[in-house]
C-alpha cells in the first residue's frame, strides 16, 4: 500500500463576491511510496504549492480524496487534524517558522511538548538528530543569533523529531545561499536514506536533482513525472532541465490524460 494516495483532486477558489472561480487543481493523481523523496515542480501558480497545503491538511479539495498510510484525511473530524498534523507530518517552509523569543533547543521541542512528552524523551529524541545536523552547540542559541542555513536545519531537526510519517517542504532553499542550499539538501538526502519520507515543492532545480523522483505540474495539473534511477545529481539535473523546457513549450502530455 502507497503511504500517500491523492485520488482526483480538485480545487475550486471562489472570489469573495462570489462572481468568479478559478480552478487551481483539477484531477490531480498521484502516489508517494514509503521512504520515497518526491519533489514536485511548476511555474508559479500552477498549483503546486495548493496541492502540498491540501496534503498537509492545512486546505481541503473541492473534489476528490487524500489517503495517508490508508486513512482518509477527508473523514477526519476538524478537532482532529491538529494532533494528526502534528504527529503524523512535519513541516519545512521557506521562512524557516521558528520563534525567536524560544531558544533552538525549545523551538525544536516545540511539537513534542504539544504531544506531551516527558523532558526524558524530549532529550534523548534531541540528541542524535542534532548531531546529525550539525546544529549540537547552537541548542542554547536563540534564532536570531545564528544564519538562514543554521535556522533550517534547525526547522528539519523540528520536523522530524516526532518521527511523522511524512516530511513536507515547501521551498525549503529559496531564502537561502548556494553553500547554504548544498549543505541543507544534503542533510535531506542523508535523512531520506534513513528512511525519512519527503514531499517537496521547488521551482529550483538544483533542489529538485536530488529527489528520487520529480513531478511537473502545470495549470493545475500534474504532466509528466520522471525517476532519477541510478542517474547522479548531475545527471538528473540535466534530465530534469530538459523535462521543463518542454513543458513549458506544451510538449508533455498531462500525466492524468
Amino acid at each position: 500500500m502507497s503511504m500517500l494516495v491523492v485520488k482526483n483532486v480538485k480545487k475550486v477558489y471562489t472570489t469573495r463576491f462570489g462572481g468568479n472561480k478559478v480552478t487551481a487543481l483539477q484531477n490531480v493523481n498521484l502516489t508517494v511510496e514509503r521512504g520515497e523523496f518526491v519533489a514536485i515542480m511548476g511555474e508559479s501558480g500552477s498549483g503546486k504549492t495548493t496541492l502540498l497545503n491540501i496534503i498537509a491538511t492545512l486546505d481541503k479539495p473541492t473534489e476528490g480524496e487524500i489517503e495517508l498510510d490508508g486513512q482518509s484525511m477527508q473523514s477526519m473530524k476538524e478537532k482532529h487534524l491538529a494532533k494528526f498534523r502534528r504527529d503524523r507530518l512535519g513541516f519545512v517552509f521557506q521562512e524557516f517558522n521558528l520563534l525567536d523569543n524560544f531558544s533552538v533547543r525549545d523551538n525544536i521541542y516545540l511539537p513534542l511538548v504539544l504531544a506531551g512528552c516527558s523532558p526524558a524523551e524530549m532529550e534523548t529524541r534531541i540528541r542524535p538528530i542534532a548531531e546529525k545536523l550539525g546544529i549540537t552547540e547552537l541548542l542554547e542559541k536563540f534564532p536570531y543569533e545564528i544564519s538562514g542555513g543554521q535556522k533550517q536545519r534547525v526547522a528539519v531537526a523540528r520536523a522530524i523529531i516526532t518521527e511523522p510519517e511524512m516530511v513536507l517542504a515547501d521551498e525549503p532553499t529559496g531564502a537561502l545561499d548556494s553553500r547554504s542550499t548544498d549543505e541543507l539538501l544534503q542533510q535531506f538526502s542523508n535523512i531520506n536514506k534513513d528512511g525519512q519520507t519527503i514531499l517537496m515543492v521547488t521551482h529550483s532545480i538544483k533542489a529538485a536533482s536530488t529527489a528520487g523522483r520529480v513531478l511537473f505540474i502545470k495549470d493545475g495539473i500534474v504532466y509528466h513525472q520522471i525517476y532519477r534511477g541510478d542517474e547522479t545529481n548531475s545527471e538528473f539535473y540535466r534530465k530534469i532541465s530538459d523535462s521543463l523546457t518542454a513543458l513549458m513549450g506544451s510538449g508533455l502530455r498531462a500525466a492524468n490524460e
